[in-house]
């Protein structure tokens, strides 16, 4: 009872927080929508956005005339799940910058509402959107696909495997292409896992991207973030590509493999462990690591 309490009095606080009018949006993340007399009498009407994993649920805050956002239903940590639900929020053009967001959301079986967070948003640690919004996405990309695959090549960057540095190729969209104008040089591990466990969108997966970095050859990545393959070697004819000074193969298997194709290319650099962000030949991104484990 004490803790039914407890919760209760914190969403009350959450709520009373979010009717300020210097707040701009509450996220609240979690397929269980509170009740009308949890917020009767509240200013929210016009600010609250649900961020659920379950259409039907979806449907449901429709129905009340809220808003809601649909996000992956993979287990992500309570912070994580905050990350993601902004990050539809922003696809779909309910957040912008500038906008403070106080967001809650909760773990456990029953999804309790226990961590509240303040964020404004383009601000401290959204740089993972102005990554994302610097590239211009193509519609048919996942804003939340391309992000979790730049923080993935951040995170290969940083840490290597086994402390050793590593390098690789991350390649995302026009998939069927990229399979053609490419071969396996080396055991595929995604091969015969359903689809459903391999996107990268699942944590475990990017754990998974993060281990197979170390051997040859290319991530191909679908747009809704399916991984198809690891160790592909990129087979590109463009010869007309041209890359920086002092870049190697990888980043030219980048550049051409993007000219030819409608993709993106991720690469880590080997030696510094520096990110490029790679879309019709050219590099539009470049992240240096500001801490690298050796």
């Amino acid at each position: 009872m004490a803790d039914g309490r407890l919760e209760r009095e914190f969403i009350r606080s959450a709520l009373a927080l979010a009717s300020r009018p210097e707040v701009d949006r509450l996220v609240i993340v979690t397929d269980h929508p509170l009740s009308p007399a949890e917020l009767r009498g509240r200013p929210l009407k016009k600010k609250l956005v649900y961020a659920v994993t379950d259409e039907a649920v979806a449907d449901e805050v429709w129905s009340r005339r809220y808003l809601a956002v649909v996000i992956p239903p993979y287990e992500y940590s309570r912070v994580e799940r905050i990350k993601v639900a902004l990050v539809a929020c922003r696809s779909e053009g309910l957040v912008r910058d500038g906008d403070t967001i106080v967001a809650l959301a909760g773990m456990g079986p029953d999804k309790s509402l226990d961590t509240l967070i303040r964020v404004k948003i383009g601000a401290e640690q959204e740089e993972e959107k102005v990554r994302v919004d610097a590239i211009g996405l193509a519609p048919e990309f996942s804003s939340q696909v391309v992000e979790a695959l730049i923080h993935v090549a951040m995170e290969i960057g940083a840490q290597g495997y086994e402390g050793h540095p590593v390098g690789t190729i991350l390649v995302v969209g026009d998939a069927t292409a990229v399979m053609e104008k490419s071969r396996q040089i080396t055991l595929n591990p995604f091969q015969g896992v359903s689809e459903a466990d391999r996107n990268c969108l699942d944590p475990p997966i990017r754990d998974a991207l993060k281990t197979f970095a170390v051997l040859d050859g290319a991530f191909v990545v679908r747009e809704d973030g399916v991984v198809l393959a690891a160790g592909r070697y990129l087979q590109s004819a463009a010869r007309d590509t041209r890359v920086p000074l002092g870049l190697g193969a990888r980043h030219s298997a980048a550049a051409a493999v993007t000219s030819e194709t409608r993709t993106i290319a991720i690469t880590v650099s080997q030696t510094s462990g520096t990110v490029r962000v790679f879309k019709e030949g050219e590099i539009v991104l470049e992240l240096h690591q500001t801490m690298r484990r050796t």
